[in-house]
């Protein structure tokens, strides 16, 4: 009888929409968007690739039409120094800091050269070109307007893009994938074309442009300023040196149809070819590589290696599946959950944190955020797939020693952790890079995350210098002021929204919130490790300003005027102490105000893509589900192109984040929270019009 009325339960909550944990057909989620496109869109390239790796291809299956970018975690480069200058002269410039000149990395307007030297250097680069030379019979080159019946799909399941259009009635079929644990891309091309001498491979090595934002990175008009050699060559296989300035890197291209390469002559010496001879097929993988290596895997154990990994992925974490519910954008939904997956596993799931563009091109010259860590990897953790951000996490320890230098030199205990840096600590000299701070409390939330997943001395031992050195530097950059008998941020701070007066703004909302929750959580480490309690970290806490209100609701910071017809764009980060964060310092009916505040006067399409998961998880802790669906859904500033990419707002396309954003949402809305509702899937209505089935997910915090 229980077990009849147990059942009896079940099914009246399954027909009024209740979710909960259930074994997933992940195969049928993943199929059903399917990537399937029919012309090149010059901006949003298909793409196959590991996290480490990415090779961005156009309607071709290859960089045929379009000049997509190969790219890699390691791929970065750096212009000469200007004639007579080191970067060791740069002169920091001070900022009158609650009565002290501090040392800032700002630009020098008496050494503009080396100023904006240390801007854009180094700066990632692409790693070459593969493309196919398609010719008509009377050898006129071909255009993408001459092919028909293009198609192409991106299997999801296996990693595989399948090509295929016709010239001249003549088929053409591409196959695409990329080695899960290598820099290797493999391709099968199959078609008459090839006997007849219409359809060779060519391989060509750009130099880098000097560009902040840049599409396609490089240009072919530099020849003498880099050197392409082949270093050895054989039958079925050729080593390709590469240097351009002080970078040098090895192209690995191996062959197993028939065919001959040929190096061009005259104005293009790094321009290479891939002739076929007597066949209708050519195999070929190219591998890319900081040393030399002489073997690249073939490219049919490439594309056995990039089912086998893909499989492996889909099948580890958490899933979710809304194909049962009722309301119709369900399947939208599911689709940029799906996608983001996806496009962030090729990405984002590499040994350094990425950029804001991931390895599609440049933005911020290459270079990745370090406030923006949480928005491109918490959700691994929250999607049980925490080996994806851990490796990157690296970056932490690694730069440890030069983020205590940076406290020491101006004035601070502790670590101050960077803005905007490259594979090595060093900051790009900018007002904002030097006066942001949201970045701090990182390492503390990564850690307790890691923590939560793996409570093991090994865990606290990992973390603990990390965590001490930030709790530090935030304890000891919190300036006291008597007449107040609090704690104070700023000035000078530039806040979340990067839309105020640094020299003027005084404790944002945001940062007091995370500053507090930071504070907090560092102590209790201090307690797993039986050491004592760090009173100064304590007593900075409980007398760090209060979160500041006007009217009713929260602001972005104390004492801003005209903030609601002034400063409403930009990141509403007031709004992500209750959200993104868990609600340290924050009374939660003011909250609920002033979302409802920020709802309707906000300009939502002057934000960025992140703004909206942000807002969604607000809404979520708030109990307004239905805000929270339409928030990830429903404006043109958050957009999903059909390649799973985001664009739309203020920010460069594509922006990663925004899909992190979104898949942290997700994981909160179906996973929970700390203190969340006890119902399953509690950030999801529960009027029946959304039946969410999943498994695997992590709380957040």
């Amino acid at each position: 009888m229980k077990k009849l009325i147990s059942v009896l339960i079940c099914v009246l909550f399954a027909s009024a929409g209740i979710s909960g944990q259930v074994k997933i057909d992940r195969k049928a989620v993943v199929d059903r968007h399917r990537i399937v496109t029919t012309k090149t869109d010059p901006r949003s390239p298909a793409q196959v690739g590991n996290g480490e790796f990415a090779f961005s291809v156009d309607i071709t299956g290859l960089q045929t039409f379009v000049p997509f970018n190969t790219m890699s975690q390691w791929s970065w480069h750096s212009f000469p120094l200007p004639e007579g200058c080191k970067v060791e002269d740069f002169k920091r410039l001070t900022m009158d800091t609650h009565g002290r000149d501090v040392p800032y990395e700002l630009p020098n307007p008496e050494q503009p050269e080396l100023s904006a030297w240390l801007a854009g250097n180094p700066h990632r680069f692409n790693l070459g070109r593969i493309g196919l030379k398609l010719t008509k019979p009377d050898g006129t080159v071909v255009t993408e307007a001459d092919l028909s019946d293009t198609r192409q799909e991106v299997d999801l399941w296996t990693g595989i893009i399948h090509s295929q259009f016709k010239l001249d009635g003549i088929p053409v079929s591409v196959k695409t994938a990329c080695h899960p644990t290598s820099d290797a891309v493999g391709v099968s091309v199959e078609s008459p074309l090839i006997r007849k001498g219409q359809l060779i491979v060519f391989l060509e090595f750009p130099y880098p442009v000097k560009s902040e934002f840049q599409d396609y990175l490089g240009t072919n008009d530099q020849a003498e300023r880099h050197q392409t050699v082949l270093k050895e060559q054989a039958k079925d296989r050729v080593l390709i040196a590469r240097q351009i300035d002080d970078t040098h890197y090895y192209t690995t291209l191996r062959w197993t149809s028939p065919a001959r390469l040929q190096q061009t002559a005259g104005d293009t010496p790094h321009h290479f070819e891939l002739c076929p001879e007597n066949t209708d097929r050519l195999d070929f993988s190219c591998l890319y590589s900081r040393e030399e290596e002489k073997g690249a895997p073939a490219a049919d154990r490439i594309f056995g290696e990039s089912t086998a990994g893909w499989k492996s992925f889909w099948e580890s974490g958490a899933a979710i599946d809304l194909s049962a519910s009722k309301d119709p954008r369900w399947k939208e939904l599911e689709r940029r959950i799906v996608l983001s997956q996806f496009v962030m596993k090729i990405n984002e799931a590499g040994s350094l944190p990425p950029q804001e563009s991931g390895l599609v091109n440049n933005g911020w010259y290459g270079r990745f955020h370090f406030e923006m860590i949480w928005w491109h990897g918490v959700h691994y953790a929250l999607w049980n797939r925490w080996d994806l951000l851990d490796k990157s996490l690296s970056v932490y320890r690694d730069y440890l020693p030069t983020s205590v230098e940076r406290a020491k030199r101006q004035g601070y205990q502790g670590a101050r952790w960077p803005k905007c840096t490259a594979d090595f600590d060093r900051e790009w000299p900018n007002l904002i890079h030097a006066t942001l701070i949201w970045q701090q409390p990182h390492p503390i939330y990564f850690a307790e995350l890691d923590y939560r997943l793996h409570p093991t001395r090994e865990t606290l031992e990992k973390w603990k210098q990390v965590i001490f050195g930030t709790a530090d530097f935030m304890a000891d950059y919190a300036f006291y002021v008597k007449d107040r008998d609090q704690y104070v941020l700023g000035p000078p701070v530039f806040i979340v929204s990067e839309n105020t007066k640094p020299e003027e703004t005084m404790n944002p909302a945001f940062e007091l919130s995370y500053w507090k929750f930071g504070l907090r959580v560092a102590n209790e480490w201090r307690k797993r490790l039986s050491l004592p309690v760090e009173e100064n970290w304590k007593r900075v806490e409980e007398k760090l300003s209060p979160l500041p209100v006007e009217d009713g609701v929260y602001v972005t910071h104390e004492g801003i005027q005209d903030m609601w017809t002034k400063y409403s764009f930009e990141h509403p980060a007031l709004i992500g102490t209750y959200g993104m964060l868990p609600g340290d310092g924050v009374d939660i009916p003011v909250m609920d105000k002033t979302l409802s505040k920020v709802h309707n006067t906000w300009k939502l399409h002057d934000t960025w893509g992140w703004d909206f998961p942000m807002l969604a998880m607000c809404a979520a802790r708030l109990s307004h589900p239905d805000k929270a669906i339409d928030y990830l859904l429903n404006y043109p500033a958050f957009d999903f192109d059909e390649h799973g990419l985001v664009g739309g707002g203020r920010a460069p396309f594509p922006y990663f984040p925004g899909n992190g954003g979104l898949l942290t949402a997700i994981a909160m809305m179906a996973g929970g929270w700390d203190g969340c509702p006890a119902m399953k899937a509690p950030g999801f209505p529960q009027d029946g019009s959304w039946t969410v089935k999943y498994e695997g997910f992590n709380k957040s915090l």
